[in-house]
């Protein structure tokens, strides 16, 4: 599991005085990059370099998020296929569960097009966070 904390920017409150629900896309995608340098160490964007394209993005809320108090982002991984792994994401506030998403990724020749097996050395670094289903 990978942790990140996010401090709620005035400008992610909606008019209700919630955080806005298009928040959490961008948070979830600042939570994927440690999973991401497992792939990329430097983060380096290019199509010579980068492997990976997003195939599917989910978001549940269960909860409220209000602006005065950081939230906790944590990231595991669901699932290690051939050629794709799925996140699995939790958002926390003062100890409750406010939203759940996943996001599929699959690993990607940009050159060719198309998508690749993902390298074995990487499927073992992405099975050290993989999240208990009992969770």
């Amino acid at each position: 599991m990978f942790t990140t904390t996010v401090t709620p920017r005035f400008g992610d409150v909606d008019g209700l005085g919630h955080i806005n629900n298009v928040v959490l896309a961008a948070w979830f995608e600042l939570a994927r990059n440690p999973l991401f340098r497992i792939f990329e160490p430097d983060l380096n964007l290019s199509h010579n370099h980068w492997p990976l394209i997003m195939a599917h993005t989910e978001y549940d809320f269960t909860d409220q998020l209000f602006f005065q108090y950081d939230v906790e982002l944590r990231t595991f991984v669901e699932r290690v296929g051939t050629k794709s792994f799925t996140l699995y994401h939790e958002a926390w506030q003062q100890g409750r569960l406010c939203s759940v998403g996943r996001a599929v990724i699959v690993h990607f020749d940009f050159l060719r097009n198309q998508s690749t097996p993902i390298p074995e050395d990487k499927k073992r670094l992405l099975e050290e966070h993989l999240r208990l289903r009992a969770l």
